[in-house]
C-alpha cells in the first residue's frame, strides 16, 4: 500500500475528534465531563501565577463597579479613599518586597473590574507596587481595568474558585459600599470568620454610615439571627489612614501572612 494511498483510507480516521491529543481538543476540554477538571485548572493557572511572583499574602479590596473617581455625591470620595489605601497599603506592607526570593506581603487584591476595584489597583500601581485583578466572566463582558498588574491579571468562569482565590491568601478584607456583588463578597468571608472556616482576619467596612443605613446589624442581633458577638467580627474605618490603623491594630504586620 502506497503512502497516498494508506492517507486516502485512514482520512476518517485522521479526522475523528477521537483522534485529538486531549489536552489540545477544545470540544473536549468544554464538555461537562470535564468541568470538574476546568474547576481545577482555574485554581492552578492563578496558584501558578502568583507563586511565581512571590505573592504569599493579600489585602482583599471590595467595593461597586459602578463608583467613578468623578462620581457624585460621596462617590468621588469613596474612589480617592479606595485609591489612597491602595497606594498606602502598598508602601507599607511588604507588596514591593520579593527580591532574592522574599515573599510578597499584603498586596491589594480585587474583583480586577472598575469603580472602587480599579481605584485601589490604581493606588498600588501610583506607587510602582504590583497588584492583582480577580475577574469574572459575565454576560455582559467586564474588562480589566488598567491598574492591576498584567502578570496578575485573571479571568474566571467559577465564582466559587475566584472566591476562594479572593478568600485563601487573605490578610484582611476593606469592603467599601456597593451593592448586591459587594455584599456577597462581604457576607461570603464574614460567614466564612464566623463559622471559624477562615483565619482571624480583621474585616473593615468604609464608611459606617453607609453600611449602617443598608444594613441593621442590631436587629439581625434582635432577632436572634447573629451573636452579639458576630459585631466584633468587622470594624469601621472613615479615611484611607483609619483603615491602615484598624488593620495593624487587629493584628495586620507589615512583611507577614496571617496563618
Amino acid at each position: 500500500m502506497t503512502d497516498p494511498e494508506a492517507a486516502r483510507l485512514n482520512a476518517a480516521q485522521l479526522a475523528s475528534p477521537s483522534y485529538r491529543l486531549a489536552a489540545l481538543d477544545q470540544d473536549f476540554l468544554l464538555s461537562d465531563s470535564m468541568r470538574g477538571v476546568r474547576f481545577m485548572m482555574e485554581y492552578a493557572k492563578a496558584e501558578s501565577a502568583l507563586r511565581a511572583w512571590g505573592v504569599r499574602s493579600t489585602l482583599v479590596v471590595f467595593g461597586s463597579a459602578r463608583i467613578g473617581e468623578n462620581g457624585d455625591g460621596q462617590h468621588s470620595r469613596w474612589y480617592a479613599e479606595a485609591r489612597a489605601f491602595g497606594r498606602l497599603a502598598s508602601e507599607r506592607g511588604g507588596a514591593m518586597q520579593g527580591a532574592e526570593g522574599q515573599p510578597r506581603d499584603n498586596v491589594i487584591a480585587t474583583g480586577g473590574g472598575p469603580g472602587i476595584m480599579g481605584a485601589a489597583n490604581r493606588g498600588a500601581h501610583d506607587v510602582g507596587a504590583p497588584s492583582i485583578g480577580f475577574n469574572i466572566t459575565l454576560p455582559h463582558e467586564q474588562e480589566p481595568n488598567p491598574w492591576s498588574t498584567p502578570e496578575l491579571t485573571f479571568r474566571f468562569h467559577y465564582f466559587a474558585m475566584r472566591k476562594m482565590h479572593l478568600a485563601m491568601r487573605a490578610n484582611a478584607l476593606v469592603v467599601f459600599p456597593g451593592g448586591f456583588g459587594t455584599f456577597d463578597e462581604l457576607f461570603e468571608l464574614l460567614t466564612l470568620r464566623q463559622t471559624g472556616k477562615a483565619p482571624p482576619i480583621p474585616i473593615v467596612l468604609f464608611d459606617e454610615g453607609y453600611w449602617r443605613s443598608v444594613i441593621d446589624f442590631d436587629v439581625l442581633v434582635a432577632h436572634g439571627m447573629i451573636a452579639a458577638a458576630d459585631l466584633q467580627l468587622f470594624r469601621f474605618a472613615e479615611d484611607a489612614e483609619g483603615i491602615w490603623r484598624t488593620l495593624l491594630g487587629c493584628g495586620v504586620k507589615p512583611g507577614e501572612s496571617i496563618e
